[in-house]
């Protein structure tokens, strides 16, 4: 067996410490999902104010243990460091037998991309610190945070893709880039079929913006052709940080079917086909959205 390595953590992007953890804790696995591999085992990594109740960091703590329980691992322990502002987050070890590892530079032609989670969780956070959204809003993109992509790592494994990556803090089209400029190949993204959480685009019109997004969307502007139907919120949209993101997964047309259904039957939150991987010429950008 091969060894899988990995680290994340960030600062509270919810109030609640509880649901925190539980959102670092996904996100810290997310990785380890993203190349099929199978987490065993984690440490707590820890930053906390000196003058904060403890109890906010047991429960942070207990937010994280409840996803580790949920994914059939082990916390074995970990370690904390005084730090101005709370922050949480795993180092994640797993195993995959080697050679059969899901790599996010192995994509096909004509290759199909699915992604299994709604967008948007960067602007809904943005809008929850500023006390700008509707509580059912905020509540449905903390779920979607919350959520493992445990059993979307699963299908994948089951049918068999050809390249994969979790979608986090580069936004869709970030990853995306990654993704193909690492297969030297390109890629179409069809707007309308991106799954989005409910409310988003609502606070996009009122303005919300995180910071990282706008960076997201300034560092695309070599890589991605927009079509002249493409909004300047939908450019923003696709570009949005997220947290604890869905898998982004590049799979054979003739098993795309297999997966989308298998993807369905567990549960997913999405088994959307959001756009297709083609051969790249010398002078085209890496990216073509379209609507």
């Amino acid at each position: 067996m091969a060894v899988v390595l990995t680290v994340d953590f960030f600062p509270p992007i919810v109030d609640d410490p509880f649901i925190f953890g539980q959102i670092a804790a996904a996100n810290s696995l997310s990785d380890v999902y993203a190349m099929g591999a199978k987490p065993i085992a984690a440490l707590n990594v820890v930053g906390f104010p000196s003058d904060l109740d403890m109890s906010i960091l047991g429960e942070i703590l207990k937010g994280g243990a409840s996803k580790a329980l949920e994914a059939g691992i082990v916390i074995a322990g970990g370690h904390s460091v005084v730090d101005a502002e709370p922050k949480y987050g795993l180092s994640v070890t797993g195993i995959v037998h080697p050679g059969s590892q899901t790599a996010n530079s192995t994509s096909k032609p004509g290759d199909l991309l699915l992604l299994t989670k709604p967008i948007g969780t960067g602007i809904i956070t943005t809008a929850g610190k500023q006390k700008k959204v509707r509580a059912e809003v905020l509540e449905n993109a903390v779920t979607i945070m919350a959520a493992l992509n445990k059993s979307a790592s699963e299908s994948m494994i089951s049918v068999g893709v050809n390249a994969c990556s979790d979608v986090t803090g580069f936004g869709l089209l970030g990853h995306l880039r990654e993704m193909m400029e690492g297969s030297s190949l390109g890629a179409r993204i069809y707007k309308s079929k991106v799954p989005v959480i409910e409310g988003t685009m609502d606070l996009l019109k009122q303005g919300i913006v995180p910071g990282g997004t706008m960076r997201n969307l300034d560092s695309l502007k070599s890589t991605v052709c927009w079509d002249k139907e493409i909004s300047e919120n939908d450019k923003i949209l696709l570009s949005d940080a997220q947290t604890s993101g869905g898998l982004l997964i590049s799979v054979n047309p003739n098993k795309a079917d297999k997966l989308q259904q298998s993807l369905s039957e567990t549960g997913t939150l999405s088994n959307q086909i959001i756009g297709e991987v083609y051969t790249l010429s010398e002078t085209g950008p890496t990216i073509h959205v379209t609507v």
